[in-house]
């Protein structure tokens, strides 16, 4: 017979972590790489559950290591007194930083085709595991605007060469057949309302510089033009309010404005409404010769004055005034440049609500020097994480499933991210084929979720669970508060109080060499840790 005190542990850990109806162990599945992938299909896939922390002076910890560790849970008390372990955490409550939006990643065609690739039942386990309560809280949805470089083919909403009312604006099959139903039954799993983010690759050929969707090109004219003022309003139908406007004032804004049916009142119509858009993805690609897919070229001064002139007051006047916009949609290599140029207009700033980055070449970018002085400029602006992937690199390319590698890469980007006052981070595409698309430039990546149409499964990769460490215990209103380390480490951290006022810290290890550390938290007591080589450990514990 068991003690009672064992008795009352795995009561505890029962109550803590509820299980999934299709089951908590992962389905290991060897690629030849360092690490493993978990299998899943239409009747079986792991889960750590619904979180429900433990009463006042208990713990709950979840690991996740290239020995194949995936949010293992674990349980244990606070000590009153100090283990001596020479590595101390401590929790410094008294020091408050920024709140969390949320954590999520990008419905794009290819994510969508893959999905819908799978059987009804595999297709459901699969959103369930990034949206329902037992998955990994998922709330952050970025939806690109039309044809990106993962679609099959290139498209916008408004092909039709001088159609500046854009009478002839209409969304894609794309959207209405495959992102919009996949986003809503995400949205019907997902406890809370989804945080839907729009980011357009190009604007329509006949619009441009260049003629074309890639390559180098920019929008013709300039800004408060009706190239630009067309280009606002893909995103927005514009309302003149003033009755008092002269008539052929009227007569120019309806053409460069008000007709047509835009991008997210279309969404709108399906009950999908969107809490920001960015102003365009990757701005600085558009500005490349022979750039190989969609892009719209823009300088910081054009991105100024087109949020100032066009873009900012075409969102205001429609029908979605609060919805959130999020300048450079780029890599950190542009800040703080970009922000002092466009954030720095008061005409501009005025529309703004935040700065979007991407990680690639973060590794070139001191993140305090980017991220750090951006917010030290302007700290009334959120910085939020819009894209990232593993296998983008020509040298590290495509899918590996099972590396541990890049489980630890996203790991310790979220954290650099989040610990230089980063509110959200979004991988890229939700799901991808065994060879990372489909993409139509045959620009292939990695994805946290890999689908094998054929034998109607789908791999968790390592990122999955990288991912979860965060998106699963931070919900939106966290706020990040400080910690100090007793002495020199090589492990990475970060430490957040819940709207609850419950505390989690996320632990990194990416060293070959176990760490042993306890952690203090003044008023409770002590928490005895070990970090094991290369690994991500979640603590959270109550506080009252």
């Amino acid at each position: 017979m068991a003690s009672a005190p064992a008795v009352l542990a795995l009561a505890c850990l029962a109550a803590a972590v509820e299980s999934s109806p299709v089951g908590t162990t992962c389905v290991a599945k060897n690629f030849g790489y360092d690490s493993v992938a978990c299998e899943c299909n239409s009747t079986y896939c792991d889960s750590v559950g619904s979180v429900t922390l433990p009463q006042l002076g208990q713990y709950f910890s979840y690991l996740s290591s290239q020995a194949g560790s995936r949010l293992h849970p674990s349980h244990g008390d606070f000590q009153v007194n100090s283990t001596g372990a020479g590595l101390r955490l401590t929790v410094l409550t008294q020091q408050k930083y920024q709140r969390i939006r949320g954590f999520g990643g990008a419905m794009t065609d290819a994510a969508a085709v893959n999905v819908l690739s799978l059987s009804p039942g595999a297709q459901d386990q699969l959103l369930r595991q990034y949206f329902s309560s037992e998955g990994i809280g998922y709330t952050v949805v970025r939806v690109p605007v039309a044809s990106c470089d993962f679609s099959t083919r290139l498209y916008t909403y408004a092909d039709t060469a001088g159609d500046f009312n854009l009478d002839n604006f209409t969304l894609a099959p794309e959207d209405v057949n495959m992102k919009i139903p996949l986003l809503q039954r995400a949205q019907a799993l997902s406890p809370q309302p989804l945080s839907l983010l729009a980011s357009a690759w190009s604007a329509p050929a006949w619009l441009k510089t260049n003629g074309a969707l890639i390559g180098k090109g920019s929008l013709k004219g300039e800004p408060g033009g009706k190239e630009y003022k067309t280009w606002a309003n893909y995103y927005v139908r514009c309302r003149v309010a003033s009755q008092t406007v002269r008539r052929v004032e009227v007569k120019r804004l309806l053409t460069a404005v008000v007709s047509g049916v835009r991008f997210l009142q279309e969404y709108a119509k399906h009950n999908l409404t969107f809490w920001a858009l960015t102003t365009g993805n990757e701005p600085s690609a558009g500005r490349i010769t022979n750039y190989s897919f969609q892009a719209l070229g823009f300088t910081a001064e054009q991105q100024r004055d087109w949020v100032a002139l066009d873009l900012g007051p075409a969102l205001r006047a429609s029908s979605f005034p609060h919805t959130h916009v999020l300048i450079l949609d780029d890599n950190r290599l542009l800040l703080p440049y970009w922000a002092k140029v466009v954030l720095s207009d008061i005409q501009a700033g005025r529309y703004i609500h935040g700065v979007a980055v991407h990680w690639y070449m973060d590794s070139f970018v001191p993140a305090e020097s980017s991220l750090g002085a951006v917010h030290h400029l302007y700290p009334e602006y959120y910085l939020f994480g819009t894209e990232a992937c593993s296998g983008w690199s020509a040298l590290d390319g495509g899918v590996k499933l099972g590396h541990w590698g890049r489980a630890e890469a996203y790991a310790r980007d979220i954290l650099e991210d989040l610990n230089h006052h980063v509110v959200g981070w979004t991988d890229w595409n939700l799901a991808l084929d065994q060879t990372g698309g489909p993409n139509w430039v045959k620009n292939f990546v990695d994805s946290p979720v890999i689908v094998d149409a054929k034998r109607d499964v789908f791999y968790k990769q390592p990122s999955f669970y990288a991912m979860a460490h965060f998106s699963k215990f931070l919900s939106e209103g966290s706020q990040r508060t400080g910690v100090s380390a007793s002495e020199k480490t090589e492990l990475e951290f970060s430490a957040f109080i819940r709207p609850d006022s419950s505390v989690v810290l996320i632990v990194l290890n990416r060293s070959s060499t176990e760490v042993q550390f306890e952690v203090w938290y003044p008023g409770v007591g002590y928490i005895p840790s070990t970090a094991p080589a290369h690994s991500i450990l979640t603590l959270a514990w109550n506080t009252g």
